[in-house]
């Protein structure tokens, strides 16, 4: 299986520290928070990755280079100007091939075990799977919800999650798409309503890093829980 990293946002709530800094190579407990998602994918045996890129993305490819120094082989995706994440993984399709891909979202982090994503099947009829989240504060009414059957279906009052940007997602998805700026949610709707995406709840700690405050406090947390 081949991996996407999402990490072509410009990452405006971040600022001022993205102004110089794309967001991805932001350090979290001495180490960019790209490299968190790179590392735990080597040690799923996931080493084939692709990683798409627009703000400041030079900077991005300079730091990772090629992906030798952590065992596994990146290629890029750069966009003139980001192209949300539905758009950036039609540019990267050529990349990543015909088979179901681990799809990342790159200003996440969690210790969930991406092994977790190898075991996925998806029947031929299923485009995609998706792993969901408590709501945080700063989605409190979430995106989705997942039927007993376990497919995922829009958000319902009683029972939505969050979308924790981790998904297992077949190319087939982009069949019909026209090339340009596209977010992912509409896609995933429409495949919803054809019963073609499955998901679960994610068992692991998870957070948005979205803000300076979110970054510090999750780095605070991570370096607390360190081996002494």
């Amino acid at each position: 299986m081949k991996a996407m990293i999402l990490a072509a946002g410009r990452g405006t709530r971040m600022a001022p520290l993205t102004d110089t800094c794309p967001k991805p190579l932001l350090l979290l407990a001495a180490k960019p928070l790209i490299v968190h998602h790179i590392e735990k994918l080597v040690t799923a045996g996931i080493t084939d990755i692709v990683i798409n890129h627009s703000w400041l993305g030079e900077k991005i490819e300079q730091a990772l280079g090629d992906g030798s120094n952590y065992g596994c082989s990146i290629r890029y995706s750069a966009e003139v100007e980001a192209l949300e994440t539905a758009g950036g993984v039609y540019q990267a399709l050529p990349l990543l091939g015909n088979e179901p891909f681990l799809l990342v979202n790159g200003d996440v982090w969690t210790n969930w075990r991406y092994e977790r994503a190898l075991t996925i099947q998806l029947a031929p009829s299923e485009l995609g799977f998706l792993w969901l989240v408590d709501n945080p504060d700063h989605n409190p009414n979430g995106d989705f919800a997942v039927a007993e059957d376990g497919f995922v279906l829009p958000r319902s009052d009683k029972t939505g999650y969050t979308f924790s940007g981790l998904s297992v997602l077949r190319p087939e998805l982009w069949q019909n798409f026209v090339a340009g700026v596209h977010p992912l949610a509409p896609m995933l709707r429409s495949a919803m309503a054809r019963q073609q995406i499955r998901g679960e709840h994610l068992q692991a700690q998870w957070v948005d890093v979205g803000t300076p405050q979110r970054l510090y406090k999750l780095e605070q947390t991570l370096l607390a829980e360190a081996p002494q």
